[in-house]
């Protein structure tokens, strides 16, 4: 159970990301949702839309290291993950490590760079640990990439394959702002500014605190029923091709526990599951040719199945 005095933090953390990204809360949460469920988050959208200010944002109000790495095409899996280098005095390798040993990672405009260099984060999301070398070396705790990327259709970009996807346990895109929240914008500071004068207001002990709470929030036997049936339905759903393994259930079960315990609640309700279930749904979900867009399809298995 959480003590007062974190979740009075975690309510002033979230109100301070949605000072700085306005007029999303729904996207700031669930933002929150893959901190507190140690997963990852992949935010897609257009150029100029806040992904990079709310990638800032959230690494400001947490406390902790990090790194940003800017992906291109001629950037290099050594480029992410470090590399050896032979001492002459030593007569060995030392290994140097690269932006990848963070707390946060921000992998900006991750689908710019080759497939290979894309690659290099699997291990490290999956495992949180890399190899070089054949020496295996742990990443700090708590580990949490954000990755940002530009719809595929635009140039020079590569698309993520489903195997990188699904170590994502969230995929989000903003969209454009309501008129208020963009002349709010307009007539407000530098985002860049304001950031840059946030004050952290969690840390590292506190988010693993978190992850610890996630773990206790109740989730009943007819909760797991609905998540199931989610899965299943998936799988037999006219236009899908592949639909959700049992690992995407389980990351939907422990984002749903996430955002109970963000809105307060010891227990998971079906709202919380259908709350989340296109974000956490829509990446993995492999559609037929014609079938069009995954996150319509996911909200339709999600309509398709009744709440008993």
């Amino acid at each position: 159970m959480l003590t007062d005095g974190l979740r009075a933090a975690l309510t002033r953390a979230l109100a301070q990301v949605n000072t700085l990204v306005l007029g999303k809360p729904q996207e700031v949460r669930l933002a929150f949702v893959a901190l507190l469920s140690d997963g990852h988050l992949l935010i897609e959208d257009l150029p100029g839309l806040g992904k990079t200010t709310l990638a800032h944002a959230l690494a400001a109000t947490l406390g902790l290291g990090f790194q940003r790495v800017q992906f291109t095409s001629d950037l290099l899996p050594s480029d992410i993950v470090g590399v050896s280098v032979f001492d002459a005095q030593t007569r060995r390798f030392e290994f140097h490590p690269g932006p990848v040993f963070a707390h946060v990672l921000l992998a900006d405009e991750i689908n710019r760079a080759p497939p290979r260099t894309q690659s290099a984060l699997l291990e490290a999301m999956a495992e949180h640990q890399v190899t070089v070398d054949g020496h295996t070396h742990a990443l700090p705790d708590p580990f949490f990439v954000i990755a940002t990327q530009n719809p595929i259709d635009l140039a020079g970009t590569y698309p993520l394959p489903d195997s990188q996807l699904d170590r994502f346990l969230l995929r989000l895109t903003l969209g454009y702002p309501d008129e208020d929240a963009e002349r709010a914008l307009l007539a407000g500071a530098d985002r860049r500014d304001l950031i840059a004068q946030t004050l952290p207001l969690l840390g590292a002990e506190e988010v693993l605190a978190l992850r610890r709470a996630v773990g206790g929030i109740h989730a009943s036997d007819a909760l797991l029923d609905y998540v199931q049936a989610l899965l299943i339905r998936s799988r037999r759903h006219p236009g899908v091709r592949v639909g959700l393994s049992p690992r995407a259930g389980i990351a939907l079960l422990r984002a749903a526990r996430a955002y109970a315990l963000l809105l307060g609640r010891a227990h998971v309700l079906p709202e919380d599951v259908q709350a989340l279930f296109a974000a956490v749904a829509a990446h993995r979900l492999v559609p037929d040719a014609d079938a069009g867009n995954p996150s319509a399809l996911a909200k339709a298995i999600l309509h398709a199945v009744p709440v008993d």
